[in-house]
């Protein structure tokens, strides 16, 4: 599942450097607006990135239940799919930090995806499936965080227009799901592996759109890497990130196999999870006004909540349609609410050299520690007792980072 990063702060922090004349040059270029062009190539590596987790999280489950794998094989392949996010976003975060080049390694991370999942045409055994998903997951994730950080830097301080760049990776999730929806609902779930292909093919052409930038980094920073980490404020958001996405790991590893079971059918369930989806965008297009009309802390707090009511609900309500349409309205708060929220706090947290550590560390503890371990529980528990049980945890999870929440995260 993507991390605020403010390079005009970074700027700012630079005023106090040995060259004030070409502090304020550079200043003022960053404050200049954004280019419609690169807004447009933004949003468009978005809509396709996001596209493949369209065809990818609603479908891959069902893809591996369709060669007769038992719950808890999905669960350990989903598993795989997000466990590498826990290394992959640190490492490039630190080569792009390095070289101050994101979009060099986002460029080399899409590519050596797209080879990687050849496999996913080749392989239809555990072993060959679960190789192929170690190596295509770990470039993949790779390239989210540092296409972020570069999105933030084009920024610069217009950093509340992220939403309307954002929205756009919202929508091609959407368009993913109802069209591969369609699809296995017409044709075959087993062409699904052919649609990631080329998907992923049209995201690595993508990232050719966009040039790197040079980064600019604080000279005078005052806290260190590990240091900013240690601070109460920081862990406790971290550790109630890998919570509230550890409780998403059923749903995104069951969510439409049980309706399936349930005796929906696969345009409703592609409607349901695009339903979702599109509650997400609203919150991504009017983030800028609710950000000014109440505090962070409020936000996040208000988003777990919903996140626990909303698991309540699908483990024991899924059986009607009206309760599952409201149930996935709550996803505007469980992800698109959460999401924007934690990451502007990370973008408060960790400025300057530190933008691109801070924002792989928050990718690898939330969607990658949190989201992994999420879908391995998840298999298990569904084996042992069903949506009730796995929903049950989820909602344990959550409601522990609301305590955490509500007593450090400020």
């Amino acid at each position: 599942m993507a991390d605020l990063q403010s390079l005009g702060k970074v700027f700012k922090s630079m005023q106090n450097s040995s060259a004030p004349p070409v502090n304020k040059a550079v200043n003022k270029e960053v404050n200049k607006p954004i280019n419609r062009s690169v807004h447009q190539r933004l949003s468009l590596h978005y809509f396709f990135y996001f596209a493949v987790l369209g065809a990818l999280l609603p479908y891959i489950g069902l893809y591996f239940q369709s060669l007769n794998f038992t719950a808890i094989e999905i669960g350990q392949l989903l598993a795989v799919l997000l466990g590498t996010k826990i290394i992959a976003p640190n490492l490039w975060g630190w080569l792009a930090d390095r070289s101050g080049l994101s979009v060099k390694w986002v460029r080399l991370a899409t590519g050596l995806t797209l080879v990687s999942a050849l496999g996913l045409l080749w392989f239809d055994s555990f072993w060959g499936l679960f190789f192929t998903i170690l190596f295509f997951s770990f470039f993949w994730h790779a390239s989210l965080p540092q296409f972020e950080s570069y999105t933030f830097g084009c920024l610069g301080d217009e950093k509340h227009r992220y939403g309307e760049i954002r929205l756009w990776g919202s929508v091609g999730f959407i368009a993913a799901v109802l069209l591969i929806g369609w699809q296995i609902e017409h044709f075959s779930i087993a062409w699904l592996p052919v649609d990631l292909f080329i998907l992923l093919a049209v995201v690595w052409l993508s990232t050719y759109l966009v040039k790197d930038r040079a980064r600019q980094h604080s000279e005078g920073l005052s806290s260190g890497f590990i240091d900013i980490l240690k601070q109460p404020a920081v862990w406790s958001l971290l550790v109630v990130s890998f919570l509230v996405q550890l409780s998403h790991g059923v749903y995104y590893a069951f969510f439409t196999i049980h309706l399936s079971g349930l005796g929906y059918d696969k345009t409703t369930i592609a409607w349901l999870w695009a339903l979702g989806v599109i509650a997400e965008v609203l919150v991504f297009y009017w983030m800028s006004l609710i950000f000014r009309s109440y505090s962070v802390r409020f936000l996040i707090l208000l988003s777990i909540v919903l996140t626990l009511i909303r698991w309540l609900m699908n483990a024991y309500l899924a059986e009607s349609l009206l309760w599952m349409l409201v149930a996935q309205l709550l996803h505007a708060a469980s992800f698109g609410l959460f999401h924007a929220a934690a990451i502007h706090l990370i973008d408060e947290h960790f400025k300057g050299q530190h933008h691109g550590k801070g924002q792989a560390i928050f990718a690898a503890s939330s969607h990658g520690l949190g989201g992994a371990l999420g879908m391995l529980i998840a298999g298990y528990a569904w084996t042992l007792g069903g949506a009730e049980l796995s929903y049950g945890l989820s909602a344990l999870a959550v409601f522990i980072s609301l305590i955490i929440a509500y007593r450090w995260v400020k």
